[in-house]
């Protein structure tokens, strides 16, 4: 949710209800501090920042979440027992994201309090392995200890049902959300999110770090490069720098990276994000009873 998930996206999700995150992950260290602040004007329900954790200045982000008292933080890409205990020690709830059972495992170990296993439909930077939600959350939840919450794939109260009955005690939903007002990804991008149909993501750039991006003329460019066998340098040339920036907060749909999941191709409006939480929670109780009575 870089460059979409900014304190006008989390502090709408947490007055609705649910846990507002705010992306660091396209934040220098002042100006996340400064989202933490208009988050904490603008709601007084419990928000999360999310980490991940090769960001260059870590230690820097890590002590402005600490200082502004935010009380959740979700850590990502990286080893959680670099920043859990101390995280935890300040009084701060810690979830380690990961794709597989065997880092969910070592998450659990080093101690954080719940775990988001992610399946590889999701957007964005993912697992290596591929491993579809649908397989991995029973997975996980068979040897899982502490609370477990899926991602990946869902953005509807069908799909929330569905992860709780594979053994989710959560969701996190995060393309849905792209296409939301309060988002603060471009129009641009977030126009061709809803426009989105089966088979417009790929997952590619597995040499360098995963990621499920839309196919567009950068991405062409990434297979007609492929097909020479590049060498790693070769593909960091081409990815160059602020490639996602470009795209989904610039709005450059020919040569920006446009994370999204292959979900997007149930998405189809642009709304506020009060109205796709109530959605989600309404179709969700309505899948409930059906389900109850078959």
């Amino acid at each position: 949710m870089i460059w979409a998930s900014g304190w006008r996206l989390a502090s709408a999700v947490s007055n609705k209800g649910g846990l507002g995150i705010i992306g660091a992950g396209s934040m220098y260290p002042e100006i996340l501090r400064e989202h933490i602040q208009k988050c904490k004007k603008a709601t007084d329900k419990p928000f999360a920042v999310n980490v991940p954790m090769l960001y260059p200045d870590i230690d820097k982000i890590i002590e402005i979440i600490i200082e502004e008292g935010v009380r959740i933080v979700f850590t990502s890409a990286g080893n959680p027992k670099t920043w859990t205990k101390h995280l935890q020690s300040n009084g701060i709830t810690v979830v380690h994201v990961v794709s597989s059972v065997k880092f969910a495992l070592k998450s659990q170990e080093a101690g954080v309090d719940a775990i988001v296993a992610e399946g590889f439909e999701a957007g964005g930077h993912n697992g290596r392995d591929e491993t579809t939600t649908f397989t991995l959350i029973p997975m996980v939840k068979e040897q899982l200890e502490i609370p477990l919450i899926a991602a990946g794939g869902i953005a509807t109260g069908r799909g929330m049902l569905a992860a709780m009955v594979l053994g989710a005690d959560a969701v996190q939903i995060g393309s849905r959300f792209v296409a939301s007002n309060e988002a603060s990804s471009h129009p641009n991008f977030k126009n061709k999110v809803v426009e989105a149909k089966e088979g417009d993501t790929q997952l590619t750039l597995k040499e360098l770090a995963p990621v499920r991006m839309m196919k567009n003329k950068f991405f062409t460019e990434i297979q007609d490069l492929y097909k020479t066998a590049p060498t790693k340098e070769e593909l960091i040339s081409l990815l160059g720098r602020a490639r996602a920036k470009k795209g989904m907060f610039e709005g450059d749909l020919d040569d920006g990276e446009l994370e999204i999941g292959q979900i997007s191709g149930l998405i189809h409006e642009i709304k506020p994000a009060a109205e796709i939480i109530q959605e989600i929670v309404t179709e969700f109780e309505l899948a409930k009873q059906q389900v109850a009575n078959f």
